[in-house]
């Protein structure tokens, strides 16, 4: 007899922006965010009965988005993908269980003759700070912070050699070269019983968020990489040090590939080896490099949100 496994349902691509403002200075900030919000419960007889009331319509979960951004704070977005899911399992008994995911943009403040703009700012096109949150009646709540598309390169400092050589290999061995990627880096807190445990956590989130970031730019630029892999385990080695609240950490680096490109043909130019100054960017195919570190004692069990 067929049933529903699995079954979740909502809102997605819900773009919100608050403004926060300070009368007594002025001084104003805002937040952008793109939110996702799936929920699951006892919904299965509207996919096998056409029992459409047990659906919140996603309509409403969009309205609800938007009231709760106007009613509570939307920083660290920790906090408000707990808010925002948290809000639908109490307010609807037959919800168990929200998915929600938070992408916020990058607003910088303008920098104008020398001093921050009270209300100017300048939008990071690629780098965002990203949440998915999983708010259970039974789990508690499950928190995957993450940094998605920031964007890095360095033009020496990395190598690649010692890798297995066989029939199939044509990709030679290299002691210097240019190492560029878009970084994808998330680490999964330990699960927090409650709404009020999150609350009582608010700082560490934006700690924690600065610290992955630091140690990311910083070992990027001052390891000399004998591989991506290598590399990248420092990063997760290092934030799981700093941040002791974290279970585990991962990132997924994809290696954008800049090629020397051979001038020899015209009038002898010198382009390769220690002459390469040309190279040419590629967009694929390319490497993909994955690993996630974890603390001894990890439970394998916890359920997170996948969206």
């Amino acid at each position: 007899m067929p049933y529903v496994s699995s079954a979740r349902y909502g809102k997605d691509n819900v773009r919100v922006l608050k403004v926060s403002r300070d009368a007594s200075t002025g001084i104003q900030h805002v937040t952008e965010m793109t939110v996702c919000c799936l929920l699951e419960g006892d919904i299965d007889t509207s996919y096998t009965r056409a029992d459409n009331s047990v659906v919140v319509a996603t309509d409403s979960i969009k309205n609800t988005t938007f009231i709760m951004a106007k009613q509570h704070p939307v920083n660290p977005p920790e906090l408000f993908a707990s808010i925002l899911g948290n809000h639908f399992i109490q307010k609807y008994n037959h919800i168990h269980a929200a998915n929600i995911r938070v992408i916020t943009k990058r607003w910088n403040r303008m920098d104008v003759d020398g001093k921050p703009h009270p209300h100017s700012f300048i939008k990071d096109a690629g780098e965002t700070r990203n949440v998915e949150a999983r708010i259970s009646r039974r789990d508690g709540i499950a928190i995957t912070s993450s940094i998605a598309g920031l964007s890095v390169l360095k033009s020496t400092g990395s190598a690649f050699h010692g890798f297995v050589r066989d029939e199939y290999t044509t990709l030679p061995e290299t002691w210097d070269r240019i190492l560029a990627t878009d970084v994808d880096a998330r680490w999964n807190w330990k699960v927090f019983a409650d709404l009020r445990a999150v609350e009582r956590s608010i700082p560490k989130f934006d700690r924690a968020w600065e610290a992955a970031r630091n140690i990311t730019l910083k070992l990027f630029a001052e390891d000399n990489s004998a591989s991506v892999q290598n590399t990248m385990y420092k990063m997760c080695e290092q934030i799981l040090e700093a941040v002791p609240e974290v279970d585990n950490v991962s990132y997924a680096l994809p290696n954008n590939h800049n090629f020397e490109l051979d001038l020899s043909w015209h009038k002898g130019i010198k382009n390769t080896g220690e002459d390469a100054e040309v190279y040419v960017p590629q967009s694929n195919p390319n490497g993909l490099i994955k690993c996630e570190v974890s603390r001894d004692g990890r439970n394998p069990n916890i359920v997170r949100a996948k969206i």
